[in-house]
Parts: C-alpha cells; structure tokens; sequence
C-alpha cells in the first residue's frame, strides 16, 4: 500500500501566531481570548484558500505538460501576510484592528506568485483559472499591457475560492500574482533599489532610470522570444487578461 505524506512543511503555525498576538499593544487594548482565537481561525481560512487555488495552478501546469509537451509555470511562491503587516496596513487605511474589518477590507492576505515562462503563458493560466465553475474573480490589474511609470509589469488577479469547513463554504480572497521570469527578476530588483536606503538620491535616480530602460528592453526581447516559442510550441496563445465575474 502507497503511503501517503500530507504536506504540512511551512504550515500556519498557530502557536508562534498566538504569541505574537498576545505581544501586540493596539490603542484600544490587548486582544481579548476570543478575538485571539478567531483570528488564528480566520488566517487558517486564507491558507486553506491559498492552498486551494495552488493545487488548481498545479493540476493546469500537468495538464499542459500532457497535451502541449510545455509547463507555462516556472515555479510558484506562497505566502500569508504577517501579523504585523495586517495590523499595519489596517492602521495605515484608519480601519478597526478586528477580524471583521480584515475579511471586509483586505483582499492580499493569502497571495501566490506564479512565475511564467512566456507571456502567452500568463494569459493562459490565468483565464483557465478563472473559468473554473467553483472560482470568483474579484478584481484584475493587468501591470503587462499597462505597465508602472517605473517600469513594473505584471498581472494581478484577486480570486475568491470556496474553503470547504464544518460549517460549510467560506469563499476567500487570495491575490495571485502572473509575471514572467524576466519580469520577476526585474521587480526583484526594483524593490531591491526602493528600499535600499542608503544610497545619494542621485544614484537612487539613476538606477530607477536604468531600471526602466531595461523594463522597456526586457518587453521587447520576450516579445522576439514568444514569437519563436509560438512557432515551435503549440500551446494557446491567449493576449488578454481575465474579466471580473458579474
């Protein structure tokens, strides 16, 4: 009989979520027992969530391998906010520190970064997701056709996918973020350059010109390399992003 490891390497680990709690003074008070034991409860929801919609990436991924002999996905990074950049980024909106006010008004606390070979790739897979019967799709920034002023492209999608509990379907936002490989070597870069502090301003401004010169070369030379891919590889061609369920 095959036996089978389930997966719980860099699961949510709610001891070390309880104890930062319990250290967080916020201006109303401590969190009490209860909200405590809710939030922990909720963040296993997002990564039930973020667990769901990698697993359908996964079997998209096979899937092309069996019929086009080509794997658009590169490799893919998850990852749940942490608990000081949730309370963070709800202080700096001027909401209420709640669970509540986290599921009403956060839609990136579970978020994956699908990292593509070509540019056709991040198209296809990101529409074969989001036709799928049992996902919502909330939301679509599409950073490739309309790039950053500094050069930053990429497709963010905002999903919601059922997480079957108990108590029944709790459908749950996740961010998924679709680029290429050049494209993620160049964000990586770029967030590199903008939190590099300690450089003068005028080299910070030199860099963030070279970086968008080279984001302007890069969409060139992926566009001469997915003309040949396209020539030697048939897998779809898909050139636009998802749209929004009604």
């Amino acid at each position: 009989m095959e036996t089978v490891i389930l997966d719980r390497h860099n699961r949510l680990n709610t001891a070390d979520l309880n104890a930062r709690l319990k250290m967080l003074d916020l201006p109303e008070g401590r969190f009490s027992a209860d909200e405590i034991t809710e939030f922990i409860d909720q963040m296993q929801v997002y990564e039930g969530a973020m667990y769901e919609i990698s697993t359908k990436l996964e079997i998209l991924d096979d899937e092309f391998q069996v019929r086009f002999s080509h794997d658009p996905i590169h490799h893919m990074e998850r990852r749940l906010k942490s608990v000081n950049s949730i309370i963070g980024k709800l202080e700096r909106k001027g909401l209420p520190v709640s669970v509540n006010s986290i599921k009403d008004n956060l839609f990136d606390v579970a978020g994956i970064r699908v990292i593509c070979n070509y540019r056709d790739d991040v198209y296809s897979v990101s529409n074969y997701l989001s036709s799928q019967s049992d996902i919502q799709v909330l939301r679509v920034k599409d950073y490739i056709k309309n790039p950053k002023q500094n050069g930053y492209r990429s497709l963010h999608v905002i999903y919601a996918v059922p997480v079957f509990l108990s108590s029944g379907a709790h459908y749950t936002p996740v961010e998924v973020q679709f680029r290429t490989i050049a494209m993620d070597y160049w964000a990586s870069l770029e967030h590199a350059l903008r939190y590099k502090t300690d450089l003068p301003d005028a080299r910070l401004n030199e860099h963030s010109q070279t970086l968008l010169d080279c984001s302007r070369s890069l969409q060139n030379i992926e566009v001469q390399m997915q003309n040949i891919h396209r020539d030697i590889n048939g897998a779809p061609q898909v050139g636009e992003a998802p749209k929004t369920t009604d």
